[in-house]
């Protein structure tokens, strides 16, 4: 996949308000670790703090980890600590050659059991989608309830035109991942082509709160292609769990003009999930659907503590 659509970043990364909201310069709010794993992998991990819910961020193809900071204000509203961390190949987390999208399962327990989290819930936008998901369904009496933001469905999805409405560039890289790892590594080496112009509400979005993403797409990109490679392999290969499977409450959130993942994708998971809620947002694109990312974590919270 490629950022918002194939369109360059267009804010520069040493710019104010980049420096104000980048990675772990926040207002000093967020606190970062190394988590170690077995066999030698360590994972860069975002921790915001916060209260007594844990709410795990999946970030997006190409991110980096750091949780949304748009968010940092509602989540101390709601007693949310917000936490996120670099999928292998990205920022500080070493590379896992071959991962699966189920592979993230064991990483994300290895970093809740690491912040001494026994339940929390799961938050994911774009490539974080499956992830997200990938979380509740392989960790079902850890995740309390998880969203999807603009999240593919898996490639196999019976009855679903799986590239239908989706931005050329984005139909590029994946249909190079389809034809294996030296292809898409290839086509990283290939002239970029224009991306699409974001629709309308998307550019609304990069020009307002959401300018966010570029401090997180940005250091991404610094650190290589490996990250990105391995999420459109995982994406394009069999996920290794099935949407059926998660117990939890699952929100779906799509825009219907979202040219990165159609909203198809979320369709055909509300039919697959078990309980699934879903919001088709219309006219909103891949990046103004997180406008609704406050209203997401209320819902978190509200189906982890019921009663409150």
């Amino acid at each position: 996949m490629q950022p918002f659509g194939g369109a360059a970043l267009r804010y520069p990364l040493d710019d104010p308000f980049t420096r104000r909201i980048g990675p772990g310069v926040h207002d000093g709010d967020v606190h970062q670790q190394d988590v170690p794993l077995p066999g030698g992998r360590t994972l860069r991990v975002h921790d915001v703090g916060g209260g007594d819910l844990a709410v795990l961020w999946q970030h997006g193809t190409p991110n980096i980890g750091v949780p949304p900071a748009p968010l940092y204000d509602v989540a101390r509203r709601l007693g949310v600590r917000w936490v996120g961390h670099d999928r292998p190949g990205y920022g500080g987390s070493t590379p896992a050659p071959g991962r699966s999208v189920a592979s993230v399962a064991a990483d994300v327990a290895a970093v809740a059991d690491a912040l001494g989290v026994e339940r929390f819930g799961v938050l994911g936008h774009s490539g974080g989608g499956p992830h997200a998901l990938a979380c509740a369904a392989l960790l079902p009496e850890r995740v309390t309830a998880v969203v999807s933001f603009a999240g593919l469905a898996p490639r196999d999805a019976t009855g679903l035109d799986w590239y239908a409405g989706m931005a050329a560039a984005d139909v590029a890289s994946l249909r190079a991942a389809e034809a294996g790892r030296e292809a898409r590594l290839a086509h990283e080496e290939t002239p970029a082509a224009t991306g699409e112009e974001p629709v309308a509400a998307d550019r609304r979005a990069l020009d307002g709160p959401w300018r966010w993403l570029e401090t997180v797409t940005g250091p991404a990109a610094g650190a290589g292609v490996e990250g990105l490679v391995e999420d459109d392999l995982a994406f394009v290969a069999p996920w290794g769990f099935d949407p059926a499977d998660v117990r939890a409450p699952v929100l779906l959130v799509h825009g219907s003009a979202d040219p990165v993942v159609p909203s198809a994708h979320s369709r055909w998971l509300a039919e697959r999930c078990r309980s699934p809620r879903l919001q088709i947002l219309p006219g909103e694109g891949h990046v103004s659907v997180l406008a609704s990312a406050a209203a997401a974590l209320a819902w978190v919270r509200d189906r982890t503590f019921p009663e409150s």
